[in-house]
């Protein structure tokens, strides 16, 4: 049986082994990815292959800032215990720093570099931390900016991780006025930075319900059209100031916007530029536990 590229790579991703060595394993097990998890196994190289299968969709989100570099990561485990586990928390800060110092080119070349003060790659210390803790650990994502000042907040102890990024002028301290930022993105979520990044398709579409829901109001259905579009423009303010970050209202002082709230408080010198917000979990399609049925299986 042959075996491609992508076979040595998801043996990779279960057992944590390196990929010469599943290229092995694959070759002495004829392509059989269930034979080959079994002979690393046997190897003594993938103590915790069956725990790489399970889901984890719990963990932390994490962001920092290492000498200048803002980083966010996310690093999933399988119970919401273990996001608390003091040594998890330590390999998320661990795998931070080490995106910070490399700079990695994507999440492969992550888990190859040596992580920080160790002899081990992240991806044998994230299996460290699996045989350690006793449940899957995978680090999921990144995102870093090397440029410019970033400011990072953490919401909920790892719920939530923001990152923002900024261009400043001269001698300001930016990191406040960028966690206020942070701590905004947390909490609403907006769709888009700016509304000069709103794509067409969007604005069609909430053009298009806007029309519709006139077209079914007795009040409004017997406008004539070109009325009907200035009335639209005009509600398209208000999706901008839901929507976008800089138009929403500034949570800490509501008579002002976000972009107003960075240009008064940096008096000019301080210009948003970017975000990345990691939620922990986002997009995972979670197990739903039949606990009931989980007992009396037990109990048989």
């Amino acid at each position: 049986m042959a075996f491609s590229a992508a076979d040595v790579k998801n043996l990779r991703e279960m057992t944590g082994v390196g990929m010469m060595d599943c290229k092995k394993a694959l070759t002495a097990c004829d392509g059989d990815m269930d034979k080959a998890v079994e002979w690393l196994r046997e190897k003594g190289m993938a103590a915790s292959a069956k725990k790489a299968g399970r889901i984890a969709a719990e963990g932390m989100a994490y962001a920092t800032v290492v000498d200048g570099v803002g980083v966010v990561v996310e690093v999933n485990a399988e119970t919401d215990f273990v996001g608390k586990n003091e040594k998890f928390q330590e390999f998320v800060k661990g795998v931070a720093a080490t995106v910070a110092k490399l700079n990695p080119a994507d999440l492969d070349a992550l888990m190859e570099c040596k992580y920080m003060d160790s002899d081990l790659t992240v991806l044998q210390q994230q299996q460290e931390m699996v045989l350690t803790i006793g449940e899957n650990i995978k680090v999921r994502r990144f995102a870093r900016f090397a440029d410019g000042v970033s400011a990072a907040y953490v919401h909920a102890g790892g719920k939530i991780g923001v990152l923002v990024n900024m261009a400043v002028e001269g001698d300001v301290d930016a990191i406040e006025i960028g966690r206020d930022v942070a701590m905004q993105i947390a909490a609403l979520n907006p769709r888009f930075w700016d509304k000069s990044l709103v794509t067409q398709d969007v604005l069609d579409e909430e053009k298009k319900i806007m029309l519709v829901q006139m077209d079914n109001d007795p009040k409004m259905a017997s406008k004539p059209a070109q009325v009907k579009e200035k009335i639209v423009m005009g509600k398209m303010n208000k999706f901008y100031s839901e929507n976008c970050l800089l138009q929403q209202a500034f949570v800490k002082d509501g008579d002002m916007t976000v972009e107003k709230y960075i240009e008064t408080a940096g008096k000019g010198k301080v210009k948003f530029v970017d975000a990345i917000r990691f939620e922990k979990g986002e997009g995972i399609e979670k197990k739903q536990e039949d606990f009931a049925a989980e007992i009396a299986s037990m109990v048989k």
